[in-house]
């Protein structure tokens, strides 16, 4: 369900869908898939971009200590890029400095297209350890950060945000303290780090920084359909972030696009839907190398990919019991074929 119910302006939108400039980068349009910890996997992305072909996705939230370690265990999971997908964005969290140079370095080696560093996760165990969302609250801090960044990696570097809790003048001083680091682009998640997804998007911060910023500001929230695309574009952002509505339908982004450009898009039926799915899922036990695990995340996917089926409830429930591929992919070809 879209959160945008205000009547829409009348402004030709098919002018708003454009391409992307960031930094030396141009991408033929201007709707990214965001970050989603636990699912924006190599596996995930790969389907995004065969359906949708986004500007470019971001990876899962990676943590610079881990990559600074060397964890291979990190490396395997979060910095793998399948060869048919298209450009990565690889979004570093962290709070030393020194950390999150190494790893920009290692991610720059790696062969990444952008880095992004995250300053707008409000889970408590990462901005209670002084990463994510809690940078926005000590600004020297984020600007000793970002402009450890940025001598570390030629790559054009981004970060994304949540609006500040207090006032415009907070936001001013986080846009003054970005823009003096030399980043090249912010994304602006129209939230305060204190606020759950029940609570609407706010456009008018949003625009509040497309106004502040000489960079590009790309905006994020609760677009997960024509009219509130229209709505978010309506700030003047640069571009637009899907992020939770693309799971389990890696074609939206391409159906927006299509949509913008009134073309007509044939959303898939249920049985192309189940093998998706499935690929999804066979993928991720490729990608883990364990199918054990990629099951149990197949059972937090069921939910999303499963609301084209009638007997969707059904079909949640006996995933929670399955527990290997086989059982999986015949539980997928039941429900629905």
């Amino acid at each position: 369900m879209c959160l945008f119910n205000s009547k829409l302006s009348k402004i030709d939108y098919t002018n708003l869908h454009k391409p992307l400039q960031i930094a030396n980068r141009t991408f033929p349009v201007n709707i990214i898939q965001g970050p989603l910890a636990g699912y924006s996997s190599a596996a995930f992305r790969l389907l995004t971009w065969q359906y949708s072909k986004p500007a470019f996705s971001y990876s899962e939230m990676i943590s610079a200590n881990a990559l600074a370690k060397n964890s291979r265990k990190t490396r395997e999971r979060f910095l793998t890029k399948d060869p048919n997908e298209g450009p990565v964005c690889f979004q570093l969290v962290g709070n030393s400095a020194k950390e999150l140079a190494e790893a920009a370095k290692i991610i720059t080696d790696f062969g990444a297209d952008m880095i992004d560093l995250n300053c707008g996760c409000s889970v408590p165990k990462i901005h209670g350890n002084g990463a994510g969302s809690s940078l926005l609250l000590d600004r020297p801090k984020l600007y000793k950060l970002l402009c450890a960044l940025r001598q570390s990696t030629p790559l054009p570097l981004l970060v994304k945000i949540r609006v500040a809790i207090d006032s415009d003048q907070t936001n001013i001083e986080i846009a003054k303290v970005i823009a003096d680091a030399g980043v090249d682009c912010l994304v602006v998640h129209g939230r305060n780090w204190k606020e759950q997804y029940s609570t609407p998007c706010r456009l008018d911060a949003i625009k509040f920084f497309v106004e502040q910023m000489k960079i590009p500001v790309i905006g994020n929230g609760d677009v997960c359909c024509l009219e509130s695309l229209k709505k978010l574009l309506e700030t003047g952002s640069a571009g637009v972030m899907i992020a939770r509505a693309g799971v389990g339908q890696p074609w939206l982004i391409g159906k927006l696009i299509a949509e913008m450009e009134q073309k007509p898009f044939t959303i898939p039926l249920p049985e192309e839907v189940g093998k998706i799915y499935i690929a999804h899922v066979t993928h991720l036990a490729k990608l883990l190398n364990s199918e054990k695990i990629a099951v149990l995340q197949a059972r937090k996917l069921a939910r999303p990919y499963a609301k084209c089926i009638k007997h969707r409830k059904e079909f949640c429930n006996a995933i929670n019991s399955c527990d290997n591929l086989l059982d999986f992919q015949k539980l997928c070809n039941d429900y629905f074929w």
